[in-house]
């Protein structure tokens, strides 16, 4: 690290990364490639869209090893390495094995969420990195930004979840026995059924709801997500102004194929997180 009146140069990496070997995409009836424990990122880029038959896998310790070497060769003197829920995912335990041989200090960090519930604490890393900030502080604002974000979604059916081992086989059986429309958030890193609503209309409404009360009097940043559904995430970001005082920032993101098979099309969200940093 830099010391006295010098810059540091903090490097900053996330699951959200292609560099940082995040969990990848296996397409259906492939697996990791040999040697590596892990399927690229650009997997992506050829994923067809069938989302029933393909998996994720997590990167091998290797991988991170690799990363944090080319960072620290490119001058960073600390790093900082974001990472999804370890509920969800071994990528945390993969980049901390790395972590113990790298070249510079690394600060490995679990979000404790997925998605803009990861996303918004890499920016705010990624801000005191830019302003120079000690390694330290980089990870301390992530953990903060982490600390103060909320993230609720809607599904068309638990069965992706299922399958995938997100969310119990109890909880999934009483959504397809009564055909509902199941309201999901992350709490303490793992997807937990939150409520049971009838209809899908019903199910978006009431995420507007939990959204307003999440924000309550804060200055928050809202991001909308969806897959498949545009045009439903962005009538809901229409709306969020009206019932959010505080409101700093809405965007509407389209969550990629690795989050896509573990919940399936249809799927609509919601992460809210304080915007005082």
């Amino acid at each position: 690290m830099a010391s006295g009146g010098e810059r540091s140069e903090v490097g900053t990496l996330a699951s959200s990364d292609e560099s940082s070997a995040g969990d990848a995409l296996v397409p259906s009836g492939e697996s990791g490639r040999s040697g590596s424990g892990a399927a690229s990122s650009s997997d992506e880029d050829r994923f067809t869209g069938e989302l029933a038959g393909a998996t994720t896998s997590r990167p091998s310790p290797a991988r991170f090893a690799a990363c944090y070497a080319s960072l620290a060769a490119a001058g960073a003197t600390g790093i900082v390495s974001i990472h999804l829920s370890r509920e969800m995912s071994g990528t945390v335990e993969s980049a901390r094995a790395a972590a113990r041989e790298a070249p510079v200090p690394v600060e490995v960090i679990d979000s404790r969420s997925i998605a803009m519930g990861l996303g918004y604490p890499v920016l705010a890393a990624a801000r005191a990195a830019a302003e120079g900030a000690s390694l330290q502080a980089v990870a301390s604002a992530a953990r903060r930004r982490a600390g103060t974000t909320r993230t609720f979604f809607y599904v068309d059916t638990l069965e992706f979840l299922r399958r995938s081992g997100r969310i119990g086989t109890a909880a999934s059986l009483v959504g397809s026995a009564l055909m509902i429309k199941p309201l999901l958030h992350i709490v303490d890193g793992r997807i937990l059924l939150l409520e049971k609503v009838r209809t899908a209309s019903r199910a978006i409404a009431r995420l507007e709801d939990l959204a307003v009360e999440a924000a309550g009097e804060r200055s928050v940043a809202v991001a909308v997500q969806h897959l498949g559904a545009r045009e439903r995430a962005e009538a809901l970001a229409e709306r969020l102004p009206k019932r959010i005082p505080g409101l700093a920032e809405v965007q509407v993101v389209e969550v990629g194929a690795v989050i896509g098979i573990h919940v399936g099309p249809g799927m609509l969200g919601l992460t809210i997180t304080s915007s005082d940093f």
